[in-house]
């Protein structure tokens, strides 16, 4: 094998208390596509971030072709030919495709050759074999056209090291393999990129080397020929994991929720299910088939058209999110970033905040301790792993992110539990600790509306299975009936 292109030697970085990386070393050679692998908080993206020159390591050292080297900020780290595109694009949605590829060029001078930037704004996108109009704007590009964006950017800068952290998190599967075509076709040309994803499938079917993190420390690098998503895993969490799955057998109780014939104008029709008591009722279906819709209706975030919900025998009209609560109901939105958190602010404040009257004083202030003592409960009964309580919500990792949303609505004391994408975004064994806390709400006899793209999680947690499509109920599936093949066929509008 050649010389590494970019070579990371004993890097280590504390924050405060925390020991974010600790001698982590890793060699990136061209014409390479390596996956980094590891649970969130491992310390991917500190190690990123270091390559990048947004933090400076405390001790190691980063060596470029052969000689060291001092990365102080990300623009450095672009004049080295070290790019980064991440899970959600930076395009300036203002701007047309050409101008968002040559944003970061300082030294084209201050007149602006329209008709050189577009010339070789359009040349770089057929080195890519990608057909964009370069005088576009950028605004109504989808999420993978912003990626071919975000590529030609690198590109532009004449890119060695290219570092794809979770790109495929919003792509669907036609976009997933556009993408890699054009990893291949980078590798081809001898750049060198680091590929960070959660999708082991993903992992698998592009990565020539894999290196594994565990708690801001190297555990191993392997040809992948020689690695299997078992032995990775292992290598994750640091115990085998025969089973991801959390699932407890028990008879379901009393009927909590009775939904008839909901409908709502152009979005979904005639939707019919029960939920009882400890049990998990999966909505399964593809992109567009109006599964959260649903929820939203239930939760009185959307209001149906037509229909009825009965919950504990008693019928109901929802109309706000407010009234959703003092009747027993939460709801746990998949993108827990934008909706389901307040990322500046305090974890303690984030579980707090929809009970936030519970802990008023008879003067309207609020008891910090009361809330305090509140929130190091979550933190020890979910296993939320932060220092203190005390710190923005935002520098937790995305599995305990996801674990303060769930303390947040449990904090409601609710009786049925609507959660969307659950595990969306997390690494495994986060996931396997929401699915032991979802099965252990169930043994307590909470109700669960549990919706997921993960079709084996779907398969595993639920006690029945309603798919949808488009909007339409397809299929209502109980767990020994239910298969990967049935549920997609419902899905894909194949029934019988």
């Amino acid at each position: 094998m050649t010389e590494p292109i970019l070579e990371m030697r004993g890097i280590s970085k504390r924050f405060g208390t925390t020991q974010a990386l600790a001698d982590v070393s890793l060699a990136l050679y061209p014409g390479e596509i390596h996956a980094l692998l590891g649970e969130n908080g491992a310390g991917k993206s500190t190690l990123i971030k270091v390559m990048t020159g947004i933090h400076r390591p405390d001790q190691g050292e980063v060596w470029l072709n052969g000689r060291s080297i001092t990365i102080n900020n990300p623009l450095e780290a672009q004049r080295h030919g070290i790019a980064a595109i991440h899970q959600e694009p930076m395009i300036f949605p203002d701007l047309n495709v050409a101008e968002n590829i040559f944003i970061g060029h300082g030294n084209r001078g201050s007149i602006v050759r329209w008709r050189q930037m577009y010339r070789e704004a359009a040349d770089i996108l057929a080195r890519l074999d990608v057909k964009l109009d370069v005088r576009s704007s950028a605004r109504g590009l989808t999420l993978a056209a912003q990626q071919v964006v975000e590529i030609a950017k690198a590109l532009s800068l004449d890119v060695r090291v290219l570092i794809m952290d979770e790109p495929t998190a919003s792509l669907s599967a036609h976009e997933v393999d556009q993408l890699f075509k054009l990893a291949k076709t980078l590798k081809a040309n001898g750049v060198s990129i680091l590929f960070i994803s959660h999708r082991m499938e993903e992992v698998f079917s592009i990565a020539d080397r894999v290196t594994v993190l565990r708690d801001g420390r190297f555990v191993s690098t392997h040809p992948a020929s020689e690695v299997t998503p078992e032995s990775a895993i292992r290598d994750m969490v640091g115990r085998h994991m025969d089973d991801f799955f959390a699932k407890t057998d028990k008879e379901p109780g009393d009927l909590l929720l009775s939904v008839r014939g909901l409908s709502k104008d152009n979005v979904f029709h005639d939707i019919n299910f029960d939920v009882r008591a400890g049990e998990v009722v999966g909505f399964a279906g593809l992109v567009g088939s109006r599964r959260t819709d649903v929820a939203l209706a239930l939760f009185g975030i959307e209001t149906a058209d037509a229909g009825s919900v009965t919950l504990n025998g008693q019928p109901v009209t929802i109309r706000t999110p407010q009234q959703a609560v003092k009747l027993g109901l939460a709801y746990v939105t998949e993108d827990r970033r934008q909706l389901g958190l307040t990322m500046p602010m305090s974890i303690t404040t984030n579980i707090t905040l929809p009970t936030l009257h519970q802990y008023a004083n008879r003067f309207g202030l609020v008891q910090q301790r009361a809330e305090r003592q509140t929130a190091e409960t979550f933190q020890q009964r979910l296993s939320i792993r932060t220092p203190d309580v005390d710190r923005p919500a935002g520098t937790l990792s995305g599995g305990n992110q996801q674990k303060v949303v769930l303390s947040k609505w449990l904090n409601t004391q609710p009786r049925l539990l609507i959660l969307d994408e659950p595990t969306r975004g997390i690494d495994v064994g986060a996931k396997a600790e929401v699915h032991q806390i979802i099965d252990e709400l169930a043994q307590q006899g909470m109700g669960i509306i549990m919706i997921s793209s993960d079709l084996p999680e779907v398969l595993a947690m639920s006690d029945r299975i309603v798919v949808m499509r488009e909007g339409r109920q397809m299929a209502t599936l109980n767990r020994s009936e239910a298969t990967q093949e049935r549920v997609m066929a419902a899905a894909m509008g194949q029934t019988k």
